[in-house]
């Protein structure tokens, strides 16, 4: 297939969480291995993990997949973004910008002054490629939605799409699921349906008959695959912490704690963390989670100044001041930094004013414009637990509204802070133990995986392969190819 309008494959899901985002990774590169040229397309992401590509950010998960169908990732990909800051507020991207306008309308009324882009982006997609392969969001049945859909059924017609419905049967409930589904679809819209897909099934795939069978008479939409339960796939989650409160690969050698806070973002970064021999990852959410760790880690955040607050409340602050003042090691990552520090100082309203932990002798100022930019940077002379670094170039990204510096006074009394990185990137107490840092995608990157843990990182050629793989075992014969003809 050359040229022309690409044939466009979606998958829809029976709720959030059925597999969605993996199942469309997985499909761009077996999709990409035939041969053709495919993109990605999710017209509405609601996540706080987002990646720099040209002309600003997308969801992550479109950004795997862009890399998944071998093509280079664009913000047409992910047209419209919604950065949850507090549960009845979104900051709101719009073909990779941040938009003012946008973010302070209605939720319902931004609809349709949003479709145009939406529309314009998928059509130009489809114009330079052979397949698309996009989506949903949630679920296509949430009625109260419908009449504002711009990212499931509305996306589907627009591209006449084929449709593939996934579930999750591991949490129970899957064929009712599937029915109540198709059911609530309008009636126009079931057509789409090409089949039906059981996500995370554990057992003898033979014991669910005669189900199958009896669904696609009740619908007239067979049951097109049934994947194992597979958890080391590799792939980043893309929505919230990992259901798994703590993993280990092999005998523990270190304990490593996330701390969970409600506006985490890019938690991606940290599931190379997940594939490493020794290492225990911990999502922490109270001081126990963090009692026996080695480093703890403050990740990304949305909204630095409120979840600064939950770390209080939880009593967090008190058990990472007391690992750093035993020399534990401390991690801060772009807000996780600006918490670190002796201040949060914002003259324009963008996250909020307040004390930081103490810990670095750095002070936050937070500016209306944000920074978006991919950077390559290496590290200067760096000590204590973090020395393993010095010297090691890194490639990653910035998101980010404030800029940190040194505390003046801090400075005059001799608690110095120690600039690691040029331009203000990182940044280093003098004690070495705590480091700072605005640049994510330390933890993928192969260097500084190395130098911190002497092993070689699983390369994401390698997982994608792996999700094609695990597809075209599972799905029956013919099935992929014909979504496509």
């Amino acid at each position: 297939m050359q040229g022309g309008r690409a044939r466009c494959v979606m998958v829809l899901g029976t709720t959030s969480g059925a597999g969605k985002s993996w199942l469309a990774t997985a499909l761009c590169r077996w999709y990409a291995r035939q041969g053709l040229r495919v993109a990605p397309f999710k017209a509405q992401n609601m996540s706080n993990n987002a990646r720099v590509v040209a002309g600003g950010e997308i969801g992550s998960a479109q950004y795997f997949q862009a890399l998944a169908a071998r093509a280079e990732p664009d913000v047409r990909m992910n047209p419209l973004l919604l950065k949850p800051e507090r549960d009845t507020h979104s900051q709101v991207v719009l073909m990779g910008q941040v938009s003012s306008e946008l973010s302070t309308l209605p939720w319902r009324g931004r609809s349709e002054r949003v479709w145009p882009q939406i529309a314009q982006a998928l059509d130009e997609l489809r114009a330079e490629n052979d397949v698309v392969v996009i989506e949903g969001a949630g679920s296509p049945a949430e009625i109260n939605l419908m009449a504002s859909d711009i990212v499931n059924l509305r996306v589907a017609r627009h591209a006449a799409a084929r449709c593939l419905l996934v579930t999750d049967i591991d949490r129970g409930g899957a064929f009712a699921h599937l029915y109540g589904t198709w059911a609530l679809m309008p009636e126009e819209d079931r057509s789409l349906l090409a089949g039906f897909v059981l996500n995370m099934f554990r057992g003898d795939a033979a014991l669910l008959a005669p189900a199958p069978q009896q669904l696609e008479a009740l619908t007239g939409v067979p049951t097109v695959a049934t994947l194992p339960m597979w958890w080391q796939h590799g792939l980043p989650e893309e929505d919230g912490v990992f259901d798994d409160r703590s993993r280990s690969n092999g005998e523990v050698t270190r304990t490593i704690a996330v701390i969970a806070y409600p506006r985490i973002s890019n938690l991606d970064e940290f599931q190379p963390l997940k594939n490493i021999a020794g290492v225990r990852l911990c999502w922490a959410r109270s001081p126990a989670d963090v009692a026996d760790a080695d480093w703890i880690v403050l990740p990304g955040s949305k909204n630095t100044s409120g979840d600064l607050d939950w770390l209080r409340g939880q009593g967090l602050d008190r058990a990472v001041a007391a690992h750093a003042a035993r020399g534990g090691a401390v991690l801060g990552v772009c807000g996780g930094l600006q918490m670190l520090g002796e201040a949060l100082i914002d003259p324009h309203g963008v996250d909020g004013n307040g004390p930081g932990l103490g810990l670095l002798p750095v002070v936050t100022t937070f500016a209306q414009d944000k920074t978006v930019r991919q950077r390559e940077a290496a590290f200067d002379t760096l000590t204590g637990p973090w020395g393993a670094l010095s010297g090691v170039a890194v490639r990653g990204y910035e998101i980010h509204h404030g800029q940190t510096a040194e505390h003046p006074a801090m400075a005059a009394s001799g608690d110095r802070a120690v600039a690691v990185m040029p331009d203000g990137l990182a940044w280093q107490n003098g004690a070495g133990n705590v480091l700072g840092l605005y640049l994510h995608g330390l933890f993928e990157d192969p260097a500084a995986l190395n130098a911190l843990f002497g092993v070689a990182a699983r390369t994401l050629d390698v997982v994608f392969d792996g999700l094609a793989d695990h597809i075209d075992s599972h799905f029956e014969a013919g099935v992929l190819r014909s979504l496509i003809e």
